[in-house]
């Protein structure tokens, strides 16, 4: 099974990529909708982490905002809500390739691929990207976004630039959907390739 990294920072198109795979016929893990599910009403992460953040539940799931404002600028705080959810995220992960056994390529939709070091597991690894003038106003024109949340959460990722270095194929967004889709297909039909090799260091 060849496992394919999907990445990319914040408001670069990542999930509407994703979507383009799916509709190949391709089974997408995402990363962001295990967090949503373990959130929610009944999530297995609702418990553990109102116990080591009082206060940032609401009507029994987690109230994202809230628990953001207590981890976005404390890096212990982050990394003791990691310590909760990727565990949990990881079992999540692992059912999903029991679901996907017999596959020739699944694709697993991380945001902070790079970051935690989990391209070293892939076999390629894909990066989306578009100019940083439309990656800002995607972002922006979100419910809730604001100029110093955008910059407090690009401060926790790897810069684009070093990202599309690092990977085996870079998907530009910037150029609208019908070239995401042409890029997409010349992934997919580069990786059906026997001979293909991915030139990242392990």
């Amino acid at each position: 099974m060849i496992l394919l990294g999907l990445t990319g920072s914040i408001g670069m198109g990542k999930s509407t990529t994703a979507a383009l795979f799916a509709a190949e016929g391709v089974p997408v893990y995402d990363a962001d909708a295990a967090v949503h599910t373990l959130y929610g009403v009944g999530g297995e992460a609702v418990s553990p982490i109102e116990a080591s953040f009082p206060g940032v539940t609401e009507a029994g799931a987690i109230h994202r905002g809230r628990l953001g404002e207590r981890v976005l600028d404390d890096p212990e705080a982050l990394e003791t809500l990691e310590a909760i959810v990727h565990p949990l995220v990881g079992r999540h992960r692992q059912s999903f390739f029991e679901r996907a056994a017999g596959q020739a390529i699944v694709v697993l939709d991380v945001p902070l691929l790079f970051e935690t070091g989990g391209d070293k597991a892939m076999t390629a690894v894909a990066v989306v990207t578009c100019p940083p003038k439309l990656q800002r106003a995607r972002v922006l024109a979100r419910p809730g976004m604001t100029p110093e949340k955008f910059e407090a959460i690009l401060k926790r990722q790897a810069p684009d630039a070093e990202k599309r270095a690092r990977a085996d194929f870079v998907i530009d967004t910037g150029r609208g959907l019908k070239a995401a889709k042409a890029q997409v297909h010349a992934v997919l039909a580069a990786l059906a390739d026997p001979s293909w090799r991915s030139p990242r260091p392990r």
